[in-house]
């Protein structure tokens, strides 16, 4: 896990520190090596095998403590796990300076698409596509064909089995009149598929995919990783509503979403629980009796839910007040199968969050952190789980969260800073960044 930020209502954090938690100790380690990127959030980091583990990081953003200055990298860094040590890559025609884009790895290839720029008085988003040639360390702009998604940030950039590349969703806002700005979450997707006969790399098409399956809620800043070569696991996510003009109410999510990147198809992972030990006696002494079996033997398996039409729902219930904030899960959903004897204790279910991390290992998918918002207040979660994606019976707690602990200071009680600097054009090498830009920045969906 490398930087981030926090923000307590008053100052912001920008972290530039990485950690690596090991498994066999259940600790968190810290990671100090010579050269490091400057601190920052919003940026992607994907892992390569390649002389003994690699670490790409491209691009991001950083604020000052007061939020008074604010500025995008562009820069591309590889941090060596076996030499232990981080390079910055000096390579022209990367990307322009941006944070909230994505960045996949498929074959010895790094892809960046999309993103966005903001300084206050303006801002962009991008649906461009860049390659970075991992063996010639040179960036590609690539020209694609076909009809192209909206530009945007925060989306799902996942590499399919067949070496295509699936976008889905992400978070975008457009000036409706002056000083106003309307959100957009995104919901379409779309495949980037590479010509046929094309030996260069270079020429690609954008396909409009339908999706099939359950229809899952918008959502942005939702975090996916691959736990097969042809499905993903998604959790959780954002979509906000607009009261007013100036209002947004966000609806977070705490569900696990399975996408097949072969069908397109979306299911809903239904955790199994710990089975009941008594019930299973008891179903074990009805047979012993009967001679036969009588009941329906519950499937081990993973349960993905796409029946239709989709399960009834019940009343929304409150799942967890720590007298910092409510949070409140429902409507919800029962499937059929809970209908039949109920063999299964109660699930738990990591609270609602976005951007969070999801990563798997041995097995098991793991959970950390993420962003939730409670009216005007924004806590930063550091919480952690995992998961056996195999078994899926339920959530494991590795580190608890204690959100009493945090201290939100109101907007009001801040001052803020009469320094300005100049803005800096966001085409600007690496070396002008060093130039911060004036903005106090809104939370956006990355």
């Amino acid at each position: 896990m490398l930087g981030g930020e926090f923000h307590d209502g008053r100052t912001t954090f920008v972290y530039g520190d990485m950690f690596i938690y090991n498994l066999n100790k259940n600790e968190w380690m810290i990671i100090k090596a010579p050269g490091a990127p400057p601190p920052r959030c919003g940026h992607q980091a994907v892992t390569t095998s390649t002389n003994k583990g690699e670490l790409w990081v491209f691009g991001g953003e950083f604020s000052s403590p007061s939020e008074s200055q604010f500025y995008h990298y562009r820069d591309l860094w590889v941090y060596r796990f076996g030499e232990k040590k981080w390079e910055k890559i000096l390579s022209s025609g990367g990307p322009s300076a941006r944070s909230g884009h994505r960045m996949a790895h498929i074959k010895k290839q790094l892809v960046v698409f999309g993103g966005f720029h903001d300084n206050l008085r303006d801002y962009k988003y991008y649906n461009d596509v860049h390659i970075f040639n991992l063996e010639t360390y040179v960036w590609h702009k690539i020209d694609i064909i076909g009809t192209p998604p909206f530009p945007r940030s925060g989306c799902i950039l996942l590499p399919t089995p067949d070496n295509k590349l699936l976008v889905y969703g992400g978070y975008s806002k457009e000036r409706i009149k002056k000083d106003v700005d309307k959100g957009c979450i995104h919901s379409d997707m779309f495949l980037l598929t590479p010509e046929k006969n094309d030996q260069s790399g270079l020429k690609w098409k954008w396909v409009p995919i339908k999706q099939s399956g359950i229809k899952i809620s918008p959502r942005c800043s939702v975090p996916a990783t691959l736990v097969q070569p042809n499905l993903a696991y998604l959790f959780g996510g954002v979509f906000d509503e607009e009261d007013n003009e100036e209002e947004l109410r966000g609806i977070f999510y705490n569900d696990l979403v399975a996408l097949d990147l072969e069908k397109f198809q979306w299911h809903i992972v239904t955790l199994n629980g710990k089975k009941d030990i008594t019930t299973r006696r008891r179903r074990r002494k009805l047979k012993d009796d009967d001679g036969e079996e009588n009941d329906i033997e519950m499937e081990d398996d993973n349960h993905m839910d796409t029946q239709e039409p989709l399960p009834t729902s019940v009343e929304s219930r409150v799942i967890d007040d720590d007298g910092i904030f409510t949070v409140t899960i429902g409507p919800t959903q029962i499937s059929t199968i809970d209908k039949k004897e109920n063999i299964y204790k109660d699930v738990f279910v990591p609270s609602p969050r976005m951007n969070s991390g999801l990563v798997v290992k041995h097995n098991s998918l793991y959970l950390y952190g993420g962003l939730f918002e409670d009216e005007n207040r924004q806590y930063t979660l550091n919480d952690f789980y995992s998961l056996d994606y195999r078994k899926l019976d339920e959530w494991n707690t590795i580190l608890r969260d204690d959100l009493s602990s945090q201290i939100w200071y109101d907007s009001s009680d801040s001052s803020s800073d009469s320094e300005h600097t100049d803005d800096s054009d966001e085409n600007d090498s690496d070396e002008n960044e060093s130039d911060p830009i004036d903005k106090q920045m809104d939370v956006d969906k990355n």
